[in-house]
């Protein structure tokens, strides 16, 4: 393997030169940083990023800690945060705390151990319980989708009240009246906000969400499909369902089926995310877009920018969703649904 030494040699540049070119750490002409770029392609030169890192402070890595990168609406966050980074020279190193708040503050460690240069965080419900070893830290850090309000940090996220609202104002404007919800785990922010949402529409609207219409569940395809079973059980059951992610309102889909229940005839489902598969339901899903892939990539520029000193206000930001009308929703009865 070439090292730094041979690199200088084959250029005609002190060694110096070469890790300046490298680490960006002092003024070099463009001509001897493309022949020394060009040199080090040829050679195969690859620096020791530990030494690196030690040498000045940076190690161009970012923490990024997530629920569950197996979860659509995560992945596509991930995908977001990684496409930024690439373009900036930075890696990213994952790790997954899967609900668990001490699994979660274990990663926090281990993350800062390894000399990251900032934190992306999407606490969820544990939040609060990582507030103090957050405060701790001693690089940037900024809160993906869900705040914790201890902490003076910057935060950007999905504007979940806003797509329960525009989901339940959709199923509202086409002559529903009985409408249920089916959520999340109790206390899970993402479920709050899009509750919080939809009791707004229906307030708006002067129609109620009796208690058994809100019905709390795994958030995946089988806890979707058991919420709407026993909505369909009920002596009055809905004729429309607002599933706060696409998961749930896709095994909604399947348990009216199962059922015996037409969708959009009988019941009305939409969705709150928008996943690639929602467009390839049978009937194709209504929902409500989310710009997450972006949210992703500002995440990782708003970080990358306070790693490299940007002092200015601290920023707070939710970024808002777009309903997409499709087959799973209609006019009370009606059996045709909407292209």
């Amino acid at each position: 393997m070439a090292t730094m030494k041979q690199v200088a040699e084959r250029v005609g540049v002190s060694t110096s030169t070469v890790s300046h070119v490298i680490n960006g750490t002092r003024a070099v002409s463009e001509a001897v940083r493309r022949q020394v770029l060009a040199t080090i392609d040829e050679m195969g030169y690859i620096p020791n990023a530990m030494a690196r890192s030690l040498k000045n402070d940076k190690s161009h890595t970012i923490g990024v800690s997530i629920p569950d990168n197996t979860h659509p609406c995560f992945a596509e966050l991930l995908r977001g945060i990684e496409d930024a980074a690439f373009e900036v020279g930075y890696n990213i190193m994952l790790c997954n705390g899967y609900g668990d708040a001490r699994r979660q503050a274990v990663h926090l460690r281990s993350l800062s151990e390894k000399r990251i240069d900032g934190l992306i965080l999407a606490a969820g419900a544990a939040g609060d319980e990582l507030a103090p070893l957050l405060a701790s830290q001693r690089v940037p850090i900024v809160l993906a989708d869900h705040e914790v309000p201890a902490l003076d940090t910057d935060f950007l996220g999905l504007d979940h009240e806003a797509t329960g609202y525009a989901a339940t104002r959709h199923l509202i404007e086409l002559g529903h009246r009985r409408i249920a919800c089916v959520a999340g785990p109790r206390g899970e922010p993402h479920s709050l906000g899009r509750i919080a949402g939809m009791r707004l529409a229906l307030e708006d609207a002067g129609i109620p969400l009796p208690d058994a219409y809100l019905v709390h569940a795994a958030p995946d395809c089988a806890g979707g499909h058991d919420a709407v079973r026993g909505l369909l059980a009920l002596g009055t059951p809905p004729t429309a369902v607002f599933a706060c992610n696409d998961l749930m309102a896709l095994g909604g889909l399947c348990a009216a089926q199962e059922a015996g229940v037409a969708v959009p005839g009988r019941l009305s489902v939409v969705g709150g995310d928008d996943l690639g598969m929602a467009a390839f339901a049978m009937p194709r899903l209504s929902s409500v877009a989310q710009p997450t892939h972006a949210l992703g990539r500002q995440l990782t520029e708003l970080l990358v920018g306070r790693i490299r000193g940007d002092d200015g206000p601290r920023r707070h930001q939710r970024l808002r969703g777009s309903l997409v009308v499709r087959q799973s929703t209609a006019v009370p009865g009606r059996v045709d649904g909407l292209a």
